[in-house]
């Protein structure tokens, strides 16, 4: 069956944005059609004794049924928990800390939400992300959302081609607070008050006591190993290098004397480098798993910068092509705690050209060497 035009697609988790976006939508003309997936069950979701439906679906089906709107329940908590939960397990036993929120977005969230959009015959995807589109020499290209503390352009530098054509980002213009005020405005003055979800939907307690319970043979796995400093000579014991990540400084449980940060995760070893705030900075990185519209605008770009975290703010650098087909990053001034599995997002201004994840950094200095005549002066 062919598509309606005017039929979008909502992805309705019952909160503040998702449920501005549809009542935008619904005034701009077009027939609205929410689908809330259910993904991962936590105790907190769940308000009253007996509730059968977590808090996000009971919230969204009394918007929809409030705007007259058609909804829908994708029960996705098996596939959610073999795609994105053992992925969030996988990147840890190997060493990485890992970025479910961007493997969510193209892996699992949207991938469902086109799927939904056929099934409903629903021409266009709308999300209550903050960040904005762009269309030019033929690319569509994720833009950062006008307000700067809310931006959600880090966590889509997967989302392909194909899925962005289709996509909408009704609050990308706007400000957290104006959306709050544009829903009491509407008559939802509740909804306008209410407050921000987690980070990630599915831990609600330390990552440590999370992986200790969806992977119970996980210090049988990896048992006690060896803090070590640059030179290789032992601290101390740690618990497992699972539990540690780059830049960690709390939780060591390792008195040395003075401040220690975690520089070097080594797995095969089951070693966990520990240093200084001097040690962990970088002129140099490795990123791998390349997502980008037009390689060759990346590297040419005179205005490139790249956020190696969420709210880092973005660094001026340079990008070569390596031919493992990695990207060796260079930084214009210091970074800081280059952590292996995290998302590397390179923008030109306000535009995301592609991203990649921050590979593991061995041999990077000898790397740097090597490649230096091929950057830019």
């Amino acid at each position: 069956m062919k598509e309606k035009e005017k039929r979008v697609l909502v992805g309705m988790s019952g909160g503040i944005d998702s449920s501005a976006t549809c009542i935008m939508l619904q005034e701009q003309g077009y027939e609205v059609v929410g689908v809330t997936m259910r993904t991962w069950d936590v105790p907190s979701h769940f308000s009253t004794p007996g509730q059968t439906q977590p808090d996000e679906v009971l919230e969204a089906q009394a918007l929809a049924s409030r705007l007259g709107i058609e909804h829908h329940v994708a029960d996705v908590r098996k596939e959610f928990r073999k795609v994105i939960v053992q992925y969030f397990i996988d990147e840890y036993m190997h060493g990485r800390t890992p970025n479910p929120c961007v493997m969510c977005n193209p892996l699992f969230k949207e991938r469902i939400l086109c799927e939904w959009a056929d099934r409903t015959q629903c021409a266009w995807i709308a999300t209550g992300h903050y960040c904005q589109l762009e269309d030019r020499n033929g690319y569509r290209y994720i833009i950062t959302g006008d307000d700067p503390t809310k931006d959600q352009s880090y966590f889509l530098w997967k989302l392909p081609q194909e899925i962005l054509r289709r996509m909408m980002f009704p609050l990308g213009g706007m400000t957290k607070a104006a959306v709050r005020e544009y829903l009491a405005a509407k008559g939802f003055e509740a909804k306008a008050r209410g407050g921000e979800s987690m980070e990630i939907c599915f831990i609600d307690k330390d990552y440590r006591e999370f992986l200790r319970e969806h992977c119970t043979d996980i210090d049988e796995k990896i048992g006690a190993g060896w803090f070590v400093d640059s030179k290789g000579l032992k601290l101390g014991q740690h618990k497992g290098f699972a539990y540690y990540t780059i830049g960690q400084r709390k939780g060591l449980e390792i008195a040395l004397g003075k401040p220690a940060y975690v520089l070097k995760i080594n797995p095969a070893k089951n070693t966990v480098m520990l240093g200084d705030a001097d040690q962990l900075k970088a002129t140099h990185m490795l990123v791998e798993d390349i997502n980008v519209a037009d390689m060759n605008e990346l590297l040419t770009c005179s205005n490139l910068s790249v956020r190696i975290r969420y709210r880092s703010q973005p660094i001026p650098c340079q990008a070569i092509l390596l031919e493992n087909q990695k990207l060796l990053v260079k930084f214009a001034t210091e970074a800081s705690a280059i952590t292996p599995g995290q998302s590397a997002v390179f923008y030109d201004g306000n535009r995301v050209l592609g991203g990649g994840f921050i590979a593991f950094q061995n041999g990077i200095k000898k790397l740097a060497a090597e490649n230096e005549e091929r950057f830019c002066n």
